[in-house]
């Protein structure tokens, strides 16, 4: 309880990642949604950023998008504005490597250090404080970021300087969503020609085709359950940085372009709240199932 930890973003992974730190360090907690606030058990209230911040000499971030994050850390009524220098920020959000350096370097002016630590596990992986968590730091940033990042991850790898966090989790992502999408295309191919899902998963589990994102999605496809843990809105977010990435760096990445229209179009369907596996309702509905 050496020191007290700030956690800003209370939704489906940054609630049980705050009630996990909590278990370890006195946690005070902001969301903007005060529904989210209220059903805190381990982790104190704050009112506002700014209260967070005077009491806390490290903050942990869990929010939608790189912008938000730019503006709770940078904005007029943000952390830097009223952090002590030697103050530690740790972002878990998915972001932009871009924006993740420029944030790093504005407050480094200010004395206070940064890490991208960005997670991947979904909601089942929050709750058992099992993430996998990829970190660009320096590496004394990054030993003292251990504690917290341990109390909450079952996996925590310095893949290098701020920003390479980021890039770790995008590449996580194009493989999990790529995936995602052939998973529901097989699937719905299978059951045009007669073959069941739970049938096809019997099948092919234990072979090549085995996998995380396979498990999960056969367990929602065949109850045609897409009660969120990650969303398609999210997954979408996370393919278009990646693209953006991509494109800086002059990289081609065909498959996960393609794989990117697939999450948009289940956004058209408005099916962006729905987890991943409910992509597979657009091939249904193409091939003329119900």
């Amino acid at each position: 309880m050496a020191e007290r930890v700030g956690f800003i973003g209370l939704g489906i992974m940054g609630f049980p990642m705050a009630e996990n730190l909590a278990t370890r360090f006195s946690v005070l907690g902001f969301d903007t949604q005060k529904s989210r606030i209220e059903r805190l058990e381990r982790v104190a209230p704050a009112r506002a950023v700014s209260e967070l911040a005077a009491a806390c000499p490290v903050v942990c971030l869990s929010l939608p998008s790189a912008a938000i994050v730019e503006e709770v850390t940078l904005g007029p009524e943000g952390l830097a504005a009223v952090l002590k220098p030697g103050s530690l920020i740790i972002d878990l959000s998915t972001g932009l490597p871009t924006v993740s350096r420029r944030i790093a370097s504005k407050l480094a002016e200010r004395g206070i250090e940064f890490a991208d630590a960005p997670v991947s596990g979904g909601e089942a992986g929050a709750k058992n404080a099992s993430l996998a968590i990829m970190v660009g730091a320096a590496e004394a940033t990054f030993k003292r970021c251990l504690p917290f990042l341990s109390a909450i991850g079952g996996s925590v790898v310095r893949v290098g300087e701020v920003g390479a966090g980021g890039i770790a989790k995008l590449v996580n992502n194009m493989i999990v969503a790529s995936t995602f999408a052939v998973v529901a295309e097989g699937f719905a191919l299978a059951a045009k020609n007669g073959v069941e899902a739970s049938a096809l998963y019997s099948a092919i589990h234990a072979g090549w085709a085995g996998s995380k994102v396979l498990d999960v999605s056969a367990e929602a496809i065949v109850a045609r359950d897409y009660t969120p843990g990650g969303t398609i809105d999210m997954l979408e977010k996370d393919l278009g940085y990646a693209r953006m990435l991509a494109t800086e760096s002059k990289v081609p990445i065909p498959l996960t372009a393609a794989a990117h229209e697939v999450f948009v179009a289940g956004q058209a369907a408005g099916r962006g709240r729905e987890s991943q596996p409910a992509i597979i309702e657009l091939w249904h509905g193409l091939g003329g199932e119900k």
